[in-house]
């Protein structure tokens, strides 16, 4: 049995489905309430859970559908050096897993980024997520510079560029020459200007940096999350874009396209991470996707505030990575 737990309580799946149903191969769930997670072991993926890293400062955007804003109002008890405790706990538990960087916005304070990347070993892959911003306390020569020292560490930078402009974006120009690997994240909000998207495409063609258009993942649901049919947004890149294939978990997805050989993903995941499922061995476990180090150092189990048994993570069950090919190829 599978459960998902949602944002205002929990989701449970009330059958095993092993064949393609309309969330494509994962069961479709139904509400109900009241289970509390404390009572069950952890599991995660082989490497372990992804840890986000909220940075301990803030960004002056303020995106429509960023739920990050909010807790940046008060800044009271924020810690670097917390965070830098809980980055070595979870590489002493899982010295593989993924960390990602975000906020706030990571590049805001060069200086305290980079006493955060120095703790994470070179057996992580590790993320940043930004806006690569024009700021007065660094130029653009500066970040530029700080990817060249750290391009070694970096594994790739996701750089928000929406359709919609909600920030003070540098130019095109001078993404192309970050130093690691780049990514541009579209978010598609509401009503997005699709008669706009290949001049946006054509952007980033010339630069060879591939976008990831993104579901707003406060609307992301069980129900909808494989949905295709009923998609407006997946229809309009079906039908400006060449389609490759699907791939995917029971948190989140990705549609593959190409274009002008640049490879583009629409990509959906849920606002919440954890599932509760029954294993082959009659154990009923919490399985983690994402891990939260927040900006005072705590370590959460999900987005939606619960607090992670630390010391039973110590013990966490591993099991084989369930993000697989659904559809078509995704040989890129």
């Amino acid at each position: 049995m599978l459960q998902y737990i949602a944002m205002q309580g929990t989701m449970v799946c009330k059958r095993a489905c092993s064949r393609l149903c309309s969330c494509r191969g994962y069961p479709a769930p139904v509400f109900i309430g009241g289970i509390s997670l404390a009572q069950y072991p952890y599991k995660t993926r082989e490497g372990g859970a992804t840890v986000t890293v909220f940075v301990p400062y803030d960004c002056n955007n303020h995106c429509p559908f960023c739920i990050n804003k909010e807790e940046y109002g008060d800044m009271t008890g924020f810690s670097l050096e917390k965070i830098c405790e809980s980055i070595h706990t979870m590489d002493a538990i899982t010295p593989y897993c993924d960390f990602v960087f975000t906020g706030g916005e990571p590049m805001a304070n060069l200086e305290s980024l980079q006493i955060m990347l120095d703790c994470i070993p070179t057996t992580h892959r590790v993320f940043i997520n930004t806006t690569f911003p024009v700021q007065n306390e660094y130029s653009a020569d500066d970040m530029i510079a700080f990817t060249e020292r750290n391009k070694d560490k970096i594994t790739c930078i996701n750089i928000s560029r929406h359709m919609k402009k909600y920030v003070e974006e540098s130019p095109d120009e001078v993404l192309a020459r970050i130093a690691t690997k780049k990514r541009v994240n579209c978010v598609l909000y509401k009503n997005y200007p699709v008669n706009e998207i290949y001049d946006y495409a054509d952007r980033f063609v010339q630069y060879g940096i591939p976008i990831q258009f993104r579901y707003d993942y406060t609307e992301t649901t069980p129900e909808n999350l494989y949905e295709q049919d009923n998609d407006p947004i997946l229809q309009d890149l079906k039908k400006h874009f060449e389609y490759k294939g699907l791939d995917g978990s029971r948190m989140r997805n990705g549609f593959h396209f190409l274009y002008k050989g640049l490879h583009l993903t629409y990509h959906k995941t849920l606002p919440y991470s954890t599932i509760i499922e029954e294993g082959d061995d009659g154990v009923t476990y919490a399985i983690l996707y994402d891990i939260l180090i927040k900006q005072n150092g705590d370590i959460h189990s999900d987005w939606t505030g619960v607090l992670m048994d630390v010391d039973a993570y110590r013990h966490v069950v591993f099991e084989p990575n369930d993000h697989v090919l659904l559809e078509g190829t995704n040989d890129f």
